[in-house]
């Protein structure tokens, strides 16, 4: 599954834990552009992909990465909104608490050269594809 990803080298993962400061435990770069996944890892001890998102995009043929705040794709973890009008430095320690998640992993890709938007587009087709449906969080109503 998400095969496009192997071609991107410069990647990381983190684990996050409700009490955990995401600024402090997110290794993404701040200078960069890409797409992320958000697991559950605390499902039977297997893990559940629960989102996947980006940050940055192309434009005029280059890639524009975001440099507000932190920057690029960690900028987008730590400050970007989710459920509403929070930063999930804010809201997913609330969210877990709430639905019993102990942990999130959280996979990075600098995806280089190539649109965030577009590989975002591909890996939520292809997750659609191979499930029926979008990841957990990537269907919420807000």
């Amino acid at each position: 599954m998400f095969d496009i990803l192997t071609k991107y080298k410069n990647n990381g993962y983190f684990d996050f834990e409700p009490d955990d400061k995401l600024v402090s435990v997110c290794n993404a770069p701040t200078n960069k552009s890409g797409v992320y996944l958000v697991w559950n890892s605390t499902c039977n001890g297997n893990k559940e992909l629960i989102y996947i998102g980006r940050s940055g995009k192309k434009e005029n043929g280059k890639i524009v990465h975001r440099k507000a705040g932190l920057g690029g794709i960690k900028d987008r973890l730590v400050n970007g909104h989710q459920f509403g009008k929070l930063p999930r430095k804010r809201i997913w320690p609330i969210i877990m608490l709430q639905y019993g998640i102990k942990k999130l992993t959280v996979s990075w890709f600098d995806t280089e050269n190539d649109d965030p938007v577009e590989v975002e587009r591909l890996l939520l087709n292809e997750i659609l594809h191979i499930s029926g449906s979008l990841p957990i969080w990537n269907n919420q109503p807000y």
